[in-house]
């Protein structure tokens, strides 16, 4: 009888907010389908925007945790600490040809398709990037990077497919059932996967951690469904496990409007701190949690 990999799923917030009612069921679904499948839940801290994460909201994200009953092994992996490990990953891409490096400004790209009706856009709503610094000769790379400008690093998308050749998919276990389904990379074009400043993106970091940590099942929102082309596309460049994803529902408020600190939503905390008990929070949540619609 063939071995199966242990279950091992994580929940990886930024500490750039508090977390809100949608960290909360993400965070318990996460927990519920490790203890249904006698595996592991695990914490990971997400800070790779070091502008914005703060001590203060790391402690949070524990009390928070804590207070819904959840517990997690120790050490918690902590990616503001993994610069170094990503910068390899981007080193390997950058030996295979597969990333280059781009000075183009947000104004710039704008400006470059304004008079362009109907530009594609990616997944997410954001104009695709028209390839300005592309195709540049090293000699005029190398000046712009000898003068210092700030720049970040796009993955080639059509030199990443070619490599890559089959078609992309994934198993999908959001309905219950193992689903799957296909992917397309080329929506999202020449994705920034790192910075001078960052070595890395979200992108970037979550598919080294992801193979670091051993999960087996990325448990997360669907509002991040479709970019899991860019990270299936990235664990084949770089040679590293394809996990299972379940991409869940997300809490809204009554409006429809799905829940974001970005949006300045208030974390649960404030519920709790106003008198709210835990099965009270809970059944603000949608089932299995609660019965919120």
């Amino acid at each position: 009888m063939k071995d199966e990999k242990p279950f091992i799923t994580r929940f990886a917030p930024s500490p750039n907010g508090w977390l809100h009612l949608g960290h909360a069921y993400s965070a318990l679904i996460g927990a519920r389908a490790a203890r249904e499948a006698g595996g592991q839940f695990l914490l990971r801290i997400e800070d790779i925007d070091v502008g914005r994460a703060r001590p203060h909201f790391v402690e949070g994200i524990y009390q928070d945790l804590e207070w819904l009953g959840l517990s997690w092994p120790e050490p918690v992996m902590v990616q503001s600490a993994r610069f170094e490990i990503y910068q390899a990953a981007l080193d390997a891409l950058r030996a295979q040809g597969l990333v280059y490096p781009c000075w183009a400004t947000r104004r710039e790209i704008l400006a470059a398709i304004q008079d362009k009706k109907d530009w594609p856009r990616d997944p997410d709503g954001a104009p695709l990037y028209p390839g300005l610094y592309r195709d540049l000769p090293d000699s005029r790379r190398k000046k712009l990077m000898w003068e210092g400008t700030p720049y970040c690093w796009r993955l080639n998308m059509e030199k990443a497919l070619a490599q890559v050749q089959d078609p992309l998919s994934y198993c999908e276990r959001g309905s219950g059932t193992a689903e799957i389904m296909p992917l397309d990379a080329a929506a999202y074009g020449d994705v920034v996967l790192a910075r001078k400043d960052v070595p890395t993106s979200y992108h970037l970091a979550v598919v080294v951690d992801d193979a670091a940590q051993h999960i087996s099942q990325v448990t997360r929102g669907r509002d991040l469904q479709s970019a899991t082309a860019i990270h299936v596309l990235l664990q084949k460049l770089l040679g590293l496990p394809q996990p299972d994803y379940l991409h869940h529902g997300l809490v809204r408020d009554t409006s429809g409007r799905r829940l974001s600190k970005q949006a300045g939503d208030s974390g649960f905390r404030d519920l709790r701190q106003a008198g709210m008990g835990l099965d009270e929070v809970l059944a603000l949540l949608p089932p299995p949690f609660g019965s919120a619609e």
